[in-house]
């Protein structure tokens, strides 16, 4: 005879359903992983009392506007229903004198059956479990009906009214959550996060139409009859989960967590600040697909898919817990990617050109730190020098003495007169360059590098002979009297290439002197005076005019002192814009108002007149 009676819960489930929703799960969707976790926790139980036990999940659609979630598992009798729902958080998985095992639980159960269940109350307003257990031959079935506010009852039912042991959950949807039990979608999730589930997951629609959850075994664990079709498959899956063909695959095996994976080569490049989001499955159950602790910083240039049995998820069981066991295989797998690029440099030279030719920055980042690889893979890695983008390897063999700038402007400004000089020079302007460099004498003995400033290319260069510098003392006394305006002095000197009429070059002190006086000259009066107190006698810029070229001698010949005036303001304005450094509000009216004079100039001089005149001339001020 069946008995009928009412209880209420042992919590306040409103605030527990308000905690789950708003605080711990990032997510509504999270009651369908609850389920599933419950009926596989619960079909490991009966596999362990009974290793012949059908495994079996099935989650059937459109059943009263809800779904059913039935699997063939242990299942539970009425003192059980008790324990589990009125004690919050409690196992189903039993000791051998019929006692709770929590810890055994915890190394073989994915979730705990209390809190699982009424995370359900996220998306439903009732809840019935009819289940029958394994654990006793005559067990009755019993019927437990829960309710949003915080009632529920557990009925006894007749003898054979549950054929088989096993659970059936069945969920009523409330109002706002109707959407997240309908047919499609909880397909989806199903496949979501039970696409590595060890036993037979299905979803049954309303038509009796049946779908397949889950394929296993996992896609890297299955026999296939060749490498390259084992390729091809793993290439197949990275397409369906992320949506790229990968550059190649890093198989990830760690037994001391029992993970086991894969690593997917992007085969574009990516930013070291985005980093990849990786899918953990805890027990075939997907945890996170954005699980980035995963993996060291450096590799941002994989995407990986991992089954573990031994990491710890956090509260919510949506991410890892940080703790030692995490940072131990971190470092694992870390160390089987750089075995497989150690692997490709003894073996497929080809992959590794099309590896590095992507992902470059991200060796770079390893290489600082890893002097093997350093060692290894220097021959290969690219950096932009006054010989072209070249590795350094090939660089340092042809410049015993390598010169590194601090910035890629620096290096804009000496580029094209540092390698007529014969000095080579290598951008250190960009992330991790720098460095690398720097590190070069210890792999390569007997190569010296050196900071270079850009008052090093201008003592490299040719002096000139002291009577064509008396000739042209007039032309310099005007430059220099006309570039004071901008803080910079004026040298004659004789380099190569020819058609660089002028070259402009200042020290990182000027920079950092002509940056703070921009900002006292903008600030208010308090930070002006502190701006003024840190002001220091810093190198002045240096404007270095070409002797050999020919326009500059052209120039020095001007009689006319408002034309060569203007023309020695052009031929400032061009070596700034050939230094590639930002131009200032004064710089862009300098490059206007020279501009305009040089066409003044050749217009009066079509026409048979002579050259504005100082009017003129200090009109165009304004433009």
């Amino acid at each position: 005879m069946s008995t009928d009676s009412g209880h209420t819960f042992q919590v306040d489930l409103r605030g527990l359903v308000d905690l789950l929703s708003h605080h711990l799960y990032s997510s509504p969707k999270v009651y369908l992983r609850e389920l599933m976790q419950n009926a596989v926790d619960a079909i490991t139980a009966r596999r362990q009392l009974d290793a012949s036990a059908p495994a079996r999940i099935t989650i059937r659609t459109g059943v009263g506007g809800g779904i059913q979630v039935e699997d063939s598992g242990v299942g539970l009798t009425e003192a059980d229903v008790h324990t589990f729902l009125a004690t919050i958080g409690r196992s189903s998985k039993r000791a051998e004198d019929g006692g709770l095992d929590l810890s055994a639980a915890r190394q073989d159960f994915i979730g705990q059956f209390g809190i699982g269940l009424l995370a359900c109350f996220v998306v439903a307003d009732e809840i019935t479990v009819v289940s029958r257990s394994a654990r006793d031959a005559g067990a009755q079935a019993v019927e437990w009906r829960g309710r949003s506010d915080g009632t529920y009852q557990i009925k006894t039912l007749p003898p054979g009214t549950v054929a088989q042991p096993g659970t059936v959950v069945t969920l009523v949807p409330r109002g706002d959550g109707s959407e997240w039990l309908q047919a499609g979608r909880v397909l989806r999730l199903a496949r979501h996060f039970g696409s590595l589930l060890r036993y037979d997951v299905e979803v049954v629609d309303k038509f009796g139409d049946v779908a397949k959850v889950n394929d296993t075994p996992a896609v890297w664990d299955r026999p296939y009859g060749s490498p390259l079709a084992r390729r091809e498959a793993l290439a197949g899956y990275a397409k369906s989960v992320f949506d790229f063909t990968p550059l190649d695959t890093v198989d990830l095996d760690i037994p001391l967590v029992g993970l086991k994976g894969v690593a997917f080569v992007l085969p574009t490049p990516v930013h070291p600040t985005k980093r990849s989001g990786h899918r953990v499955h805890l027990k075939g159950m997907l945890l996170s697909d954005q699980a980035q602790e995963l993996v060291p910083d450096w590799a941002f240039f994989v995407s990986c898919v991992v089954d573990t049995t031994g990491l710890r998820p956090t509260a919510s069981r949506e991410a890892l817990y940080e703790d030692e066991t995490l940072a131990a295989v971190r470092e694992a797998i870390g160390e089987r990617i750089r075995e497989w690029l150690v692997g490709l440099a003894a073996s497929d030279l080809a992959l590794l050109r099309r590896f590095i030719d992507v992902h470059h920055l991200a060796v770079k980042a390893l290489a600082r730190y890893d002097d093997r690889l350093l060692a290894l893979l220097l021959p290969w890695l690219p950096f932009e020098t006054t010989d072209g983008n070249v590795s350094l390897d090939e660089f340092a063999r042809a410049h015993p003495v390598v010169l590194v700038t601090q910035t890629v402007e620096e290096f804009r400004q000496v580029a094209p007169i540092a390698a007529s000089a014969g000095l080579g020079v290598v951008n250190g302007g960009y992330v991790y360059d720098r460095e690398l460099v720097q590190r070069l004498p210890e792999i390569r003995p007997g190569v010296t590098v050196a900071d270079l400033d850009p008052e090093t290319v201008s003592a490299h260069l040719d002096t000139v002979d002291p009577a064509a510098e008396l000739a042209a003392a007039a032309f310099l006394a005007r430059a220099r009297a006309v570039c004071d305006k901008f803080d910079t002095d004026v040298a004659l000197r004789s380099f190569q290439p020819v058609g660089v009429p002028a070259m402009l070059v200042d020290n990182r002190e000027a920079r950092h002197e002509r940056r703070r006086a921009e900002l006292s000259a903008d600030a208010d009066e308090l930070w002006a005076g502190i701006l003024g107190s840190l002001g220091s006698t810093a190198p002045r810029a240096q404007l270095i005019v070409n002797h050999l070229n020919p326009l500059i001698r052209k120039i020095a010949d001007i009689g006319d002192a408002a034309l060569s005036e203007t023309a020695i303001e052009a031929l400032y304005g061009q070596a700034l814009l050939l230094s590639r450094r930002p131009l200032r509000p004064a710089d862009h009216a300098l490059l206007n108002r020279s501009f305009i004079g040089l066409l003044e100039f050749a217009a009066h001089a079509a026409s048979g007149n002579a050259g504005p005149g100082s009017q003129s001339a200090d009109a165009q001020g304004d433009i």
